[in-house]
């Protein structure tokens, strides 16, 4: 049985079993991203550990967010071919070695070849749990199940800030990344046990795949969809500014050029994780009440960031005020939730059968933007000797380039989906005899 787009009888009726199968799949999520988001509080331990310059250590974040970008349409048509449990059961297997062989690590290159695993077996679970979500509870609740899934990475970031920050300094770099490791055991077994693709009676309609011609299929008709490619842009432009500052560059700024400790870069990071979850509650909220507020908050958001950064990178004197940096820290938490509603475009221009494929596409824009900021800081910070105002300021030529395409598009989607809704409601009325 399908579901259907406005929440007909059809949908799956949610309730206390699809939660607890659901959070096993966020719980999945959860510690991909603490694995994914623990380089950004162990960027200068790394530096150190294989005596390595900016531009390499950036080259760590970039090639995980490379592999990463590139297995989203993969990872999408292998969720809509093969199910959820399947997809997620591989990733963590994947993404729990990586991390596993990044703390035995001897050497740059091996490390190198961890994160690659680590970012292969992360890509795999986003989609999933979408997916999942839309498997399990009705449509109507889509905006909240995204939010409420990108929580739960935020609270693995929290994570990251918090304890592994804290493990660093306490046991050093191999006890904790190797412990931290234990995590995804603990959640492949929850997995195994308890995750199931979809309720019983609400199977997914059989799909007939025809090899190559299926994929080209899937991918052209996804991308044909304007939703898709306004909710690949909206991704792009918005969450990159916060992901290149936990991910990797937040801490070496706010130590090396703003001359903080490395407890108060931490708690300033802690800020953008809390922000975070306030402001993906707030923005799950509105938008199941007014979808007409997608785009409105997205570029509000993108402007909002562009504003705080530009003050923070160009505040006279050597150092910004802690206000400013605060300031920019609260902005820079609101990117994850503004990235969601990306999804939330393509959802509903694409059927079932191409949901896993339709977030794919928009997954890989924010994580495309992502890796070209992560190499572009690099090599600037390299080739200006370390001026981060310089280096910094390549966020704006993506911020730019983004919201062009938002604005673009917006209009297309807009009548698409009410051709769409008008359509469904007429074949709603007119229901065969």
């Amino acid at each position: 049985m399908s579901s259907s787009p406005l929440g007909l009888p059809t949908d799956p009726p949610g309730g206390r079993r699809a939660a607890l199968v659901w959070g096993v799949g966020v719980c999945v999520y959860l510690v991909a991203v603490i694995f994914r988001t623990s380089l950004g509080v162990a960027g200068l331990d790394a530096a150190d550990r294989f005596g390595i310059n900016a531009s390499a250590l950036s080259t760590f974040s970039i090639l995980q967010l490379l592999v990463y970008a590139g297995m989203q349409i993969p990872v999408g048509l292998m969720v809509d071919r093969l199910g959820t449990k399947k997809v997620l059961t591989l990733g963590v297997v994947l993404f729990t070695l990586g991390q596993l062989g990044f703390a035995l690590s001897p050497s740059y290159g091996m490390a190198l070849a961890s994160r690659a695993l680590l970012g292969c077996g992360d890509a795999m679970t986003f989609i999933s749990v979408l997916r999942l979500g839309t498997r399990w509870f009705p449509a109507r609740r889509g905006p909240q199940i995204a939010q409420v899934a990108g929580l739960f990475g935020v609270i693995g970031n929290l994570i990251s800030t918090v304890v592994i920050a804290r493990l660093l300094d306490g046991l050093g770099w191999t006890a904790t990344f190797a412990g931290s490791a234990v995590a995804g055991a603990v959640v492949l077994v929850l997995l195994v046990l308890f995750l199931k693709d979809h309720p019983e009676g609400y199977e997914p309609e059989p799909a007939h795949h025809a090899g190559v011609a299926f994929v080209r299929r899937q991918i052209a008709e996804s991308w044909r969809e304007p939703g898709t490619r306004l909710g690949m842009w909206v991704h792009f432009t918005t969450q990159f500014p916060a992901m290149v500052f936990l991910l990797l560059w937040g801490l070496p700024f706010l130590v090396e050029a703003q001359g903080l400790s490395r407890s108060t870069a931490g708690d300033l990071l802690t800020l953008v994780v809390l922000s975070n979850m306030v402001v993906g509650l707030t923005y799950g909220q509105i938008i199941a009440r007014h979808h007409g507020a997608r785009v409105p908050l997205a570029l509000g958001t993108v402007a909002a960031t562009a504003i705080v950064w530009a003050g923070t990178v160009a505040y006279p004197g050597d150092r910004a005020p802690i206000w400013m940096l605060a300031t920019l820290c609260l902005v820079l938490g609101a990117c994850g939730p503004a990235s969601m509603i990306g999804f939330d475009f393509a959802r509903p221009a694409n059927p079932p059968r191409r949901q896993g494929t339709a977030s794919g596409i928009v997954n890989m824009g924010g994580f495309t933007a992502s890796m070209t900021t992560l190499l572009a800081i690099g090599v600037l910070l390299d080739a200006t000797g370390d001026d981060y105002r310089i280096a910094f300021s390549s966020v704006f030529v993506l911020q730019a380039l983004g919201t062009a395409q938002i604005l673009r598009l917006r209009a297309r989607t807009a009548r698409r989906e009410r051709d769409r809704l008008v359509a469904s409601r007429v074949e709603a009325v007119h229901v065969p005899a």
